[in-house]
């Protein structure tokens, strides 16, 4: 008798059961409630909205989305919306859940959330994107709100979605909202530097941590995994600090040179590129993305997707210091793997919680409609990543655990005492 092997899990499914199991060891840790425990492994709210989108052509495609609220605790709803084709709703669900965790470790007044459709968009066209953004947001309009969930940008979303999303929320309620979102852009009422932040927010982690260890910029070798708008933020941020950035890709491919990349002029060469890519940027050499993971250097950040870490590549990863740009990019059995051998991983839950504390920044502004200057963004950014970091290593000294178990002890710790405070209804 042939016994029928068990189907190999989704990568969604893989960060959904990642950050659960990070919130069982915190529970642990905090000798937490079992009906709390209970309580914070489900979202509080899941929607599933069919988004049926009529082509150029006339003729009529029906993609699934989701919008997940996984805690709403400590605050409204926050996290972004990602179109692409591999979104499902355990991934979406895992997404949402390391929202509510990055709020809290941030120490912002928020709860998390997330958002997506199944949906490849390179094979739409612009206006294509524009009715899919607009019939989304209409079917998902009963949930969110400035003081129910705030989405923001993702995976193949920007400014310019959440500009889309602001106008169709007006349309339909009659009334100018601004606040519903952030990342939206500065003429529509964003915040000055929220484009910059989760890029500049992996930066400064990356930068405190080398410090901690004694390692100096000058002498670091850093692969930047992604070239997206956190990736390549973050790797020219760690190049004007001094660091050598030695490797850096996205869906093309990957791109080293030992002497070190010109980032600036990497990221212009995408911006001018007609699919903006590293494809075609001359003078490096071209690699895989999994040769990237396992080049020799002292940093690597992966800021592509979730799940490019895994028990069947920890093994080959040769550098010291994992900063997770991306959100999930590491499971949790290669999470294990990686600590054992004395790799430190900053993770994600702070490491890229730049964007999200700017974004409250934006929230605030928007609802005050009064807006700070760039200098000031910068300034209070600066002020809670360093809180946030400097919590999370002395946590990491009281438990003796790693820094990703330290920051899910403040950040499930902050949203059960929230909740306890506040009761449960009725």
């Amino acid at each position: 008798m042939t016994l029928a092997m068990p189907a190999a899990k989704h990568a969604g499914e893989e960060l959904r059961d990642s950050a659960l199991r990070q919130l069982d060891s915190a529970a642990k840790a905090l000798n937490l409630d079992p009906g709390m425990h209970q309580f914070l492994s489900t979202p509080e709210r899941t929607l599933i909205v069919s988004v049926p989108v009529v082509m150029e052509e006339g003729h009529l495609e029906v993609f699934t989305g989701y919008r997940v609220q996984h805690s709403t605790g400590r605050g409204p709803g926050k996290g972004g919306i990602r179109f692409h084709p591999s979104v499902s709703l355990a991934e979406v669900e895992g997404l949402a859940m390391l929202m509510t965790w990055k709020c809290a470790v941030t120490d912002l007044p928020l709860g998390g959330a997330k958002g997506g459709v199944a949906v490849d968009p390179r094979k739409l066209t612009r206006r294509q994107i524009e009715r899919l953004t607009k019939r989304y947001t209409a079917a998902i309009l009963p949930i969110i709100g400035p003081e129910q969930d705030i989405p923001a940008p993702d995976v193949n979303t920007d400014d310019s979605t959440m500009a889309w999303i602001v106008d169709t929320v007006t349309m339909m309620t009659g009334r100018h909202s601004p606040a519903v979102v952030t990342g939206k852009p500065v003429e529509l009422g964003g915040s000055r530097g929220r484009t910059e932040a989760t890029g500049r927010g992996v930066a400064f982690v990356t930068l405190e941590a080398m410090k901690r260890a004694g390692r100096a910029p000058e002498n670091t070798r850093v692969a930047v995994q992604g070239f997206g708008n956190v990736g390549s933020i973050t790797a020219k941020a760690l190049a004007e600090a001094g660091c050598r950035i030695v490797a850096i890709s996205d869906v093309s491919g990957g791109y080293t040179s030992a002497s070190g990349i010109d980032v600036p002029k990497a990221i212009a060469h995408v911006q001018s590129s007609k699919q903006r890519l590293l494809e075609g940027f001359s003078g490096l050499s071209k690699i895989s993305n999994d040769e990237l993971l396992a080049m020799d250097v002292d940093v690597l950040v992966p800021a592509a997707l979730e799940g490019v870490i895994t028990p069947a590549n920890a093994g080959s990863v040769r550098a010291k210091l994992v900063v997770e740009g991306a959100n999930g990019p590491v499971t949790a059995d290669a999470d294990r793997m990686l600590a054992d051998r004395g790799v430190t991983i900053v993770p994600d839950v702070l490491a890229n919680a730049g964007g999200v504390v700017v974004s409250y920044f934006e929230w605030v502004q928007s609802r005050a409609g009064f807006y700070w200057e760039l200098d000031e963004v910068e300034k209070r950014l600066e002020i809670y990543m360093r809180r946030a970091m400097e919590l999370v290593l002395s946590t990491s000294k009281t438990y003796d655990c790693t820094l990703r178990e330290a920051a899910f002890i403040v950040a499930v710790d902050r949203v059960a005492r929230a909740i306890e405070r506040r009761g449960i209804f009725p």
